[in-house]
């Protein structure tokens, strides 16, 4: 199929190098001149694994290209519209100016029996508003709402190898048509039994909220548990192990930490929040004010820790920091915990140096004022007490005894954020060790 993908940014990127993959005729369209030449030459302006090699192979094939000219984006049958939902400047809502401006920009180079479909995380309602005006505009084109599911450092995979399709299909005759032409997109993943969810508008938008609200109240719940586990001396780790295995629980995201950041968890859920008070309805989801604040209190807390190891001040203390991107396997520092609190070290008067694997670009852009060594035993070297902010592989798998000798850590004290490190190995090996919600 001929295929469009408006805005080429994480989402856009991803699914148009994905859908040439599968074998679709696809041009990537993006008003950034820059990143449009960085996609054109097989790299990416972000990271995200196995991306470059996806994209490479979509423009030798011939089947991927992209361009700046939306207008390159006439004659294809199916239009993906994938520009970012940024939290508006002015409150928690969704800044739609993105969305609204792609599809303007697309109608005078739609046909009829065209299928628009919206990727975005949009409030709901956000469907039917276009899809009427779009109707209005350029009769017979029809719209539908295509929901992403995508985990950053597994965008690929979660693209080629859904756990899921939804799709959001409008009222009427034109359902089964717009139903067809996804059908014919996702063949390759239907065909492997992937599971699909066809239902309305305000569902499949729902459904994106839902999830993230889900995911968001999850690792929230975990991370209470952890400062109740605090205060009577239990181990928060073994308690979701233990209650993990109830299959109506999961063990699954019941991981206590510094909690969850990034680009799109933390403003969808806030957004979800604003729109349900628009719809009269704030009273459903007001749990959610309280799952943010659980999720922020745990940067304080980490602040907290490293304090009461200085003895409350944190002066002209050598402080390493592992990690500054809100996850592994990604260069996104967008609402990072990691980088919330190593900023916070800083500002408190420590002597600080801040390493990862992909994220010290965008950290340095964002907190200029922070030292930051790409080297992980550089940035041990010294240091009075190392604070782990992301769980890295290559953090995980550090062996204390030899960090131990190799760096000459000035004392032997590591604040496991991530729970992530087995607390026995790196107290025998002659480090004091302190977890989360760890006895």
């Amino acid at each position: 199929m001929r295929i469009s993908v408006i805005g080429c940014g994480y989402l856009g990127a991803v699914h148009a190098a994905a859908m040439a993959d599968l074998g679709h005729d696809v041009v990537g369209i993006d008003v950034d001149a820059g990143k449009v030449a960085l996609l054109s030459e097989g790299r990416t302006p972000f990271y995200e694994p196995g991306l470059d090699e996806l994209l490479r192979s979509g423009l030798a094939s011939g089947r991927l290209r992209f361009s700046t000219d939306i207008g390159e984006a006439a004659g294809a049958e199916v239009h993906f519209i994938a520009v970012g939902t940024p939290q508006s400047a002015n409150d928690n809502s969704a800044d739609m100016s993105y969305v609204d401006s792609a599809v303007e920009a697309l109608i005078p180079h739609l046909s009829p029996g065209n299928l628009l479909v919206g990727k975005s995380t949009v409030p709901v309602g956000t469907a039917e508003r276009l899809s009427s005006w779009v109707s209005e505009r350029v009769p017979g084109v029809m719209l539908a709402w295509n929901p992403e599911f995508l985990r950053e450092g597994f965008a690929v995979q979660d693209t080629l190898s859904p756990d899921r399709i939804v799709y959001g299909l409008p009222a009427g005759g034109n359902s089964d048509t717009a139903e067809r032409l996804l059908d014919a997109v996702y063949a390759e993943a239907l065909a492997a039994a992937t599971p699909k969810v066809a239902t309305d508008f305000a569902t499949a938008e729902l459904v994106k909220a839902a999830a993230n609200a889900f995911l968001a109240t999850k690792i929230s719940f975990i991370n209470a548990m952890a400062e109740v586990s605090e205060a009577v001396g239990a181990d928060v780790t073994r308690l979701a192990d233990a209650i993990g295995y109830d299959a109506r629980i999961g063990r699954r995201f019941l991981n206590a930490g510094v909690g969850f950041g990034g680009g799109c968890l933390p403003k969808d859920i806030r957004a979800f929040a604003a729109r349900a008070e628009e719809l009269g309805v704030g009273e459903s989801v007001a749990f959610l004010r309280e799952v943010e604040a659980i999720n922020l209190r745990r940067r304080a807390r980490v602040v907290q820790l490293v304090e009461e190891h200085c003895e409350g001040s944190l002066a002209g203390r050598r402080i390493a920091v592992l990690g500054a991107t809100f996850k592994p396997d990604s260069d996104d520092v967008r609402d990072s915990p990691a980088l919330d609190v190593a900023a916070a070290l800083r500002a408190g008067g420590a002597e600080l140096t801040v390493t990862d694997p992909q994220g010290i670009e965008n950290a340095r852009r964002r907190h200029p004022e922070l030292h930051y060594e790409a080297d992980t035993d550089t940035a041990l070297v010294g240091a009075e007490i190392v604070v782990l902010l992301t769980e890295w592989k290559e953090y995980r798998r550090l062996e204390p005894a030899q960090t131990l000798r190799r760096t000459g850590v000035d004392r032997p004290l590591i604040i496991d954020a991530r729970n992530c490190l087995d607390p026995e190995a790196w107290r025998a090996a002659g480090w004091q060790y302190r977890g989360l919600g760890r006895s």
